[in-house]
């Protein structure tokens, strides 16, 4: 029998949870493979850089691929692609070989970048068939899973743990639940027929739909705020506010936290008030922390605002690609070019703000992200619910054929 829509997003739930442990059992033990590598700033620079490739082109075949199979075979590879990297990973910092972690990453990335895009149209379809929102809730499974494996790495490198070990097993942990989870996952969502494209044929390619781009720049902002404070907040209370390191990598801790208790709670919020009000709100909130960051200068007011900055953050991306998903017909290609523009923003937003904060300072060139985000708020009118299903509206009535 067919799972049910709740079976479905349960699984969604537990799938979106492995990446998130997985890549915060990486980022947690960079230290450490750095060091068994023997590789220089400038070297782990471009070890990372396998991670940038990878995503990418996950991210831009995840698309075609899941048009052509479908969500679920892609959902598959991906996971297995991003533990096989993992893997390999935690391989390459056994044999202190800086290039097999380069390919490992790569591997990852490519695994995580493509199953995120196949995650995000699967949970569309079943936001859809439930009737309410429920896209935040799988987003912050995620979040949760960054949570608990970047409680995990901390234990782990402070018992001195051997790095290879820790990542086999979190490999194997990925493995092992993708085949739980994945069993009431349908075949076929997503994938488009030979008539499915000769009826789309007449239609306008979904990036020429102003309205699917005014959500995909909603994506865009607040996808680099929270692609900012992930790669930079650390570093902007270490060298923005004098706190040390231990207490900078806290006020991220605070900010992930928020990001998970928004993303909980944040289902509710939409089905009463709207995606477009909700994605205001996001905007504006998550602007004010960034403000407050960018401008007070005292440490309690900085790590207060990350709070602010993580609840505001929480929302855009799950929220932003249900409203994509619902903009027209052909919803697979739409969350597809959604998810790869939020995606784009997570990858090239945070180098940007690095080459402009190398010039005049962090806390400065949160500015550019900061305008980003306020302007957003102007353009969340387009996130709002159809009056009624595109289909439905696209169909002619049968009086008149």
């Amino acid at each position: 029998m067919p799972a049910s829509p709740t079976a479905r997003r349960n699984a969604l739930s537990a799938l979106f949870f492995l990446p998130g442990i997985t890549i915060s059992s990486w980022v947690t033990r960079t230290p450490d493979v750095r060091d068994l590598v023997g590789a220089s700033t400038a070297q782990m620079g471009l070890i990372l850089f396998g991670l940038s490739v990878g995503s990418m082109t996950g991210i831009l075949a995840a698309g075609p691929l899941v048009s052509r199979w479908g969500t679920r075979p892609i959902m598959i590879a991906g996971t297995l692609a991003m533990a096989l990297g993992a893997a390999v990973i935690g391989t390459g910092a056994h044999l202190g070989s800086g290039l097999v972690v380069a390919v490992g990453l790569g591997l990852f990335g490519f695994g995580m970048g493509g199953g995120e895009v196949s995650f995000n149209i699967e949970g569309a379809e079943v936001e859809r068939e439930l009737g309410r929102s429920t896209m935040p809730l799988m987003h912050g499974f995620f979040s949760l899973g960054t949570v608990v494996g970047a409680t995990a790495g901390m234990v782990l490198t402070a018992v001195a743990f051997p790095v290879a070990l820790h990542l086999w097993i979190a490999a194997a942990i990925a493995v092992a639940a993708l085949a739980v989870a994945i069993r009431p996952i349908p075949a076929g969502v997503g994938r488009r027929t030979a008539a499915d494209t000769a009826a789309d044929a007449p239609r306008a390619a979904v990036w020429k739909d102003s309205r699917l781009l005014l959500i995909g720049c909603v994506i865009l902002a607040l996808a680099m705020a929270e692609g900012t404070a992930n790669d930079w907040l650390p570093l902007v209370m270490v060298d923005g506010y004098g706190m040390d390191a231990a207490l900078g990598s806290g006020i991220f801790a605070v900010f992930a936290a928020a990001m998970t208790i928004g993303r909980f709670l944040g289902g509710g919020l939409v089905d009463r008030f709207g995606r477009a009000a909700v994605l205001c709100a996001c905007a504006l909130v998550s602007g004010v922390g960034m403000a407050l960051v960018v401008f007070a200068d005292n440490q309690i007011v900085a790590g207060a605002a990350a709070i602010l900055w993580g609840l505001g953050a929480s929302l855009g991306f799950p929220v932003a690609i249900s409203a994509a998903g619902d903009s027209g017909p052909n919803t697979a290609a739409r969350v597809s070019l959604a998810a790869t523009i939020g995606y784009v923003a997570f990858l090239v937003g945070p180098p940007a703000l690095g080459f402009l904060g190398e010039h005049y300072g962090l806390r400065t060139a949160l500015i550019a992200v900061l305008v980003l985000v306020v302007a957003s708020a102007f353009i969340t009118p387009a996130a709002r619910r159809p009056a009624a299903p595109v289909e439905e509206a696209a169909e002619e009535p049968a009086e008149a054929r």
